[in-house]
């Protein structure tokens, strides 16, 4: 299980580069609030949710993280693989629901 943990946390840190406070200004636009999917009828969507969850983690010393953490943290890498295999569009990546949805999940295609 801690070589699962490493690994997970290896992927993660690969997956989400957006720093905490990157992610929560995002989390705060209407960019982000508008994109992904709604469970249950909730009014925020599963990935701005994640985002938030994500800034935890990110800002927890990595000897506090929980089984809990690890799981959404495997979670958030499988979402951001996907997606961006799932491709953006051609033009304006920049401002599209593509772009925004990843951001929500603590990924920003446009960095390096």
């Amino acid at each position: 299980m801690a070589d699962d943990h490493e690994q997970v946390y290896a992927d993660f840190k690969e997956a989400v580069n957006m720093a905490p406070a990157e992610l929560e200004t995002f989390l705060d636009t209407d960019e982000s609030q508008k994109v992904g999917q709604k469970k249950g009828g909730s009014v925020e969507s599963v990935g701005h949710e994640s985002g938030r969850r994500i800034v935890e983690i990110k800002r927890k010393k990595k000897a506090d993280l929980t089984d809990d953490d690890y799981a959404h943290m495997k979670k958030v890498v499988g979402y951001v693989h996907r997606h961006r295999k799932q491709g953006g569009p051609d033009k304006d990546v920049e401002h599209s629901p593509w772009r925004y949805s990843l951001m929500n999940w603590g990924h920003d295609p446009l960095k390096g």
